[in-house]
């Protein structure tokens, strides 16, 4: 008979689901607080959201330890880039920050799913979408997490983003006001917790505009 060796791996799935919308003025960013392991619950009250400056909001699914590591790193070097500039990094730029970090670790990625939601220099929102080793892209609207793949074809079904393909290029900015998308982002959970066994507990909502930050939460299902 061989001999069966335990499979051990430095990475975990901690489950969990975010979101990020982009308007025209504001950007709305969430997440559920639930924290998994297999089949079991380790935490119902995990956030995973990371505000990294005052315009730029992280949200993060995968491992999280990976995750809580990559958030270090990311406010360190906001605070190196702070006492060299004299003023907090856009969103932009704190995309381009974390895309560098997450490639920079391609042989030995952080296991994160992120999505960077924030508002830009004119005050129009942006999402940020990524993947494990830092390959990005600006849209109006994302999802990461165990159950993005039940929330993306909501998204794409009452939002509709234009091809990036369309010249001259049109703007990914989803027509909704504020309070849709706050709405929008509570019924694609409450439809995600349904079918996601990693999903649930709490909702939490991060809302960007000109008047700065707003927390908002919801309860979810706790089965």
């Amino acid at each position: 008979m061989t001999k069966q060796h335990a499979n051990w791996s430095p990475y975990d799935n901690n489950g969990g689901s975010c979101v990020a919308i982009a308007g025209a003025n504001y950007c709305v960013i969430a997440a559920d607080t639930r924290m998994s392991t297999g089949y079991s619950i380790l935490t119902r009250d995990y956030s995973k959201i990371c505000k990294l400056a005052d315009k730029a909001v992280l949200a993060s699914s995968g491992f999280q330890a990976d995750v809580k590591a990559l958030q270090k790193h990311l406010a360190a070097k906001h605070l190196i880039y702070q006492h060299q500039h004299n003023k907090q990094m856009s969103c932009p730029a704190m995309a381009q920050l974390l895309s560098n970090t997450l490639y920079y670790k391609r042989f030995f990625p952080y296991y994160a799913f992120n999505v960077l939601g924030g508002l830009d220099s004119e005050g129009k929102g942006c999402v940020f979408t990524y993947d494990a080793v830092g390959s990005y892209e600006r849209v109006g609207y994302s999802s990461q997490g165990s159950g993005s793949t039940l929330i993306i074809p909501f998204l794409d079904n009452q939002l509709k983003s234009p091809s990036p393909l369309l010249l001259p290029a049109v703007d990914a900015v989803t027509p909704l006001s504020e309070a849709e998308a706050i709405d929008l982002v509570k019924t694609v959970f409450a439809s995600a917790t349904e079918r996601d066994i990693y999903t649930g507990d709490r909702l939490e909502i991060v809302v960007l505009n000109a008047d700065g930050t707003r927390y908002e939460y919801m309860e979810l299902r706790k089965d």
